[in-house]
């Protein structure tokens, strides 16, 4: 038996949700229009109940994203939200706040990377409460993800292969709302680690300047799918509910491509999850697509270059070295070619990106709007805006068909058209004909034209000899199309109902469970919240990283690295002046970052 791979993409409205069926995905994640983890991607559920509509013609998936921690106050609002989604016909919701568990019982919950998955003890549990699916932390290695599997075989995993990575680990990130007010578990992160640092150590020397410690590349598992199903997941997801359009059209495709390619090495071992095949109008390429470089993050294990120190912005595609300047303009030595329009950038001699936009193209001689400051013979050249691909993808970029085959019977009324489990039949006068109708008859039923379909096979027998008039073979495929549209979705159910359990394991705080409203301390059986957005600590750990900067920098003995000369503990500072003290975890390999610089 064949298990399904499920290739998961963002939508940050209605249009994206649609391109992301389009090309290729076999379900796709969506806000409603408040308590999802990003306040400014909500959606109406009448958009969200025509993306439902859509997608499920594909048999694929729409979850909605309700993963924001609930206040008192807005208990009955998040309760009305969920009769609402299911009415929808959304096929299931992504939860962090455990009050969702008695707000309403029929909607199918998926256990949100918001509440910090990454140990078997703590998916055994969630499993344990009723949850089918556990969305992954994005930190577990490959052999991680298989260990989990391994032990809790029958859960369902959710993992992130693609796009932008939080430098905490999801739901312990509390930076934001203790420096802004704004909290990342309410959907309002104000994007603290893309923020510049200095790295000061005990007696407050500057080990870094001015630079972006924090701030991690982009995601890309795109090789590493293979075995990331082999090692048992499930869904495949690519981050990016902010991300406009032709970003996930570029991503999607070219995901759901990799994936096809598996599936056809591997047709005893996997199928895709959902129905259809994309034919597209460009060649997916994830260079062309917003990132700040590409790490695979820890799925082999640990790395030195999973940062991006210098800027936190994208910088795309290297096109080339600069290779001779003049007063109004510079060629490139390197093969990509350059359209007007295009976005080029560069990092100067003080490692900050500049930016410019090409106005004119002569071959490979480029013509600024501005000669920026700082090109010199040699400088690396990067492409973040490239014009053709935009205008490629700006214009409907994929078709998804579902193949067919039709099969067209005489009966004792007159005939029958059926494909698969679907049948319709037309009350119509048995004529024989007087010239050869195969043609016609097929010619007549594949005009499936805007439906889902396309036919790949008619099958009449061969001693087939009536006069069908082509209207009535017209309304026969008609009525065939509407019966397809009209077949019961089977929605995603959990495996069992929610039921009691306590946690296996307390974490090491209170304000760590995240408890925001009287049925969630219900859950966990505690007097009263303990959020730290309701009670905050002025010596919390802000983060908890598996990114460690004694590693990235060279300076982990435990992993072959010299030795450090400063004397610990370190801090980070901000520009206003603000300082946060670092812990190195070294039994956990973690780093901790605090809000006290005690």
């Amino acid at each position: 038996m064949t298990r399904p791979l499920e290739l998961l993409a963002p939508a940050k409205n209605l249009e994206c949700g649609i391109a992301a069926i389009d090309h290729g995905a076999d379900a796709v994640y969506i806000g409603a229009q408040r308590f999802g983890a990003r306040a400014s991607a909500g959606n109406s559920v009448a958009d969200i109940a025509k993306l439902c509509d859509y997608a499920h013609q594909f048999q694929a998936k729409v979850y909605v994203t309700v993963n924001t921690i609930i206040y008192d106050d807005e208990l009955e609002a998040t309760r009305q939200l969920l009769q609402e989604l299911a009415d929808a016909k959304v096929d299931a919701v992504l939860v962090q706040d455990s009050s969702l568990f008695t707000l309403h019982s029929s909607l199918p919950l998926h256990a949100s990377t918001q509440t910090d998955n990454r140990t078997t003890e703590k998916v055994q549990w969630l499993h344990d409460l009723g949850f089918s699916r556990v969305v992954l932390a994005r930190e577990l290695s490959i052999d991680e993800i298989r260990a989990i599997h391994e032990s809790v075989p029958d859960v369902e995993m959710e993992v992130f292969v693609h796009g932008a990575l939080c430098v905490s680990y999801s739901g312990l990130c509390y930076a934001s709302q203790h420096c802004f007010h704004r909290s990342a578990n309410r959907g309002e992160c104000a994007q603290f680690c893309r923020m510049q640092f200095d790295l000061l150590d005990a007696d407050g020397q500057v080990i870094e300047h001015n630079r972006h410690l924090l701030s991690l590349k982009d995601m890309c598992q795109i090789d590493n799918l293979e075995a990331l199903a082999e090692a048992g997941a499930t869904s495949f997801k690519i981050e990016g509910r902010l991300k406009d359009v032709a970003y996930v059209k570029n991503v999607t495709a070219a995901y759901s491509e990799r994936l096809n390619d598996i599936i056809r090495r591997h047709p005893d071992c996997y199928h895709r999850a959902s129905l259809g095949h994309c034919r597209y109008t460009f060649t997916p390429n994830l260079q062309k697509t917003f990132n700040r470089g590409y790490t695979t993050y820890f799925a082999n294990g640990r790395r030195s270059d999973i940062a991006s120190f210098d800027t936190p912005k994208a910088m795309g595609e290297f096109v080339g070295t600069v290779k001779e300047l003049r007063r109004d303009s510079f060629n490139v030595a390197g093969t990509a070619r350059f359209a007007n329009g295009d976005g080029l950038c560069f990092l100067d001699k003080d490692r900050q990106l500049q930016g410019f936009r090409v106005n004119r193209v002569e071959g490979n001689r480029l013509f600024p709007q501005r000669m920026p400051d700082g090109l010199h013979p040699g400088l690396r050249l990067y492409r973040n805006n490239d014009q053709e691909f935009e205008r490629l993808l700006s214009k409907p970029s994929a078709e998804r068909k579902i193949p067919i085959t039709l099969s067209l019977r005489p009966t004792d009324e007159g005939f029958c058209l059926s494909s698969g489990d679907v049948a319709v039949e037309l009350p119509i006068e048995h004529q024989t004909a007087e010239k050869p109708q195969r043609e016609n008859i097929i010619r007549q039923l594949t005009k499936l034209g805007n439906t889902p379909y396309e036919c790949s096979e008619v099958d009449l027998p061969e001693d087939f000899n009536y006069f069908i008039p082509s209207s009535q073979l017209t309304e026969l495929r008609r009525q065939l199309v509407d019966g397809l549209a009209n077949e019961p979705h089977e929605p995603y159910r959990p495996h069992e109902p929610y039921r009691p359990h306590e946690p296996h394991k307390p974490y090491p705080s209170p304000h760590l469970y995240n408890i925001a409203n009287r049925e969630a301390c219900r859950f966990y059986g505690v007097d009263s919240p303990t959020a730290y957005e309701l009670h905050p600590s002025a010596d919390a750990v802000l983060m908890q990283c598996r990114h460690c900067l004694r590693y990235s920098l060279g300076y982990c003995v435990k992993h072959g690295g010299q030795r450090p000369s400063w004397r610990e503990p370190l801090y980070l500072r901000l520009g206003d002046g603000r300082r946060f003290r670092l812990e190195f975890d070294c039994l956990n390999c973690q780093m901790n970052v605090y809000a006290s610089a005690r």
